[in-house]
């Protein structure tokens, strides 16, 4: 019978799990992979890694209980473990707003400078839908959108934004989301819009918050 302390154990697996998120290319991994499913492949082109070096850190974090994978012919893919890695994120990201200085100075500096007003709730979005008072934009890239949007969003990516403005309309308010809360797709977005005049807001945070609280989320039919 093992004479190791239990609580130490214990807590050195609690302490596998915080090193399983400590380091930002990880980080971006794990919003790549709240999005829905990918290959190694799709994830290194996406956060601009070497397919070796997202392997890496995939599999540090597979190891930590992060995240999950499954192996289709020769490709391997992987997913959130669970919507608890949401709620760590969060956790994450509350303690670095509250407590260092430098987070605040990220937020002054790029993302109230381009959108300073209070987002939009999930509820309030979601009221507003069922009443088709708001137009939603969905600013991910397609195949994300594909995996699951905003039942009723439609997907402009933000270098295509200015084309499509005048199929808008002017007198109906526009939330765009992405990512999650920190998604500079969403600020830059709102940000054009509202310099072309038109009244936009951003969603508090992002699809995998929204389908993680249990709002509805619409599937493209390939992804069914």
């Amino acid at each position: 019978m093992s004479s190791k302390n239990p609580k130490l154990a214990v807590f050195e697996q609690f302490a596998l799990v915080a090193k399983g998120v400590a380091h930002p290319h990880r980080l971006v991994l794990l919003e790549q992979l709240a999005q829905g499913e990918r290959s190694v492949e799709v994830l290194a082109d996406r956060t601009r890694m070497s397919i070796a070096n997202a392997s890496q850190h995939l599999q540090s974090m597979r190891r930590a209980g992060l995240i999950a994978s499954r192996r289709h012919g020769k490709f391997v893919f992987y997913r959130l473990a669970n919507d608890c890695v949401l709620d760590l994120l969060a956790a994450v990201r509350r303690i670095a707003e509250l407590n260092i200085a430098e987070m605040d100075q990220v937020i002054r500096a790029y993302f109230q400078n381009r959108d300073d007003m209070e987002p939009v709730s999930r509820l309030e979005l979601m009221d507003r839908l069922k009443a088709g008072l708001v137009t939603v934009l969905d600013v991910r890239p397609e195949d994300e959108f594909a995996l699951g949007h905003v039942p009723g969003a439609i997907n402009i990516q933000v270098k295509e934004l200015k084309k499509h403005l005048a199929n808008f309309e002017r007198r109906q308010e526009i939330v765009a989301y992405c990512r999650g809360p920190y998604c500079v797709l969403s600020y830059e977005a709102v940000a054009m819009l509202r310099a072309s005049g038109f009244n936009a807001r951003r969603l508090e945070d992002g699809l995998p918050e929204w389908r993680a609280a249990g709002y509805p989320v619409d599937v493209a039919e390939a992804n069914r």
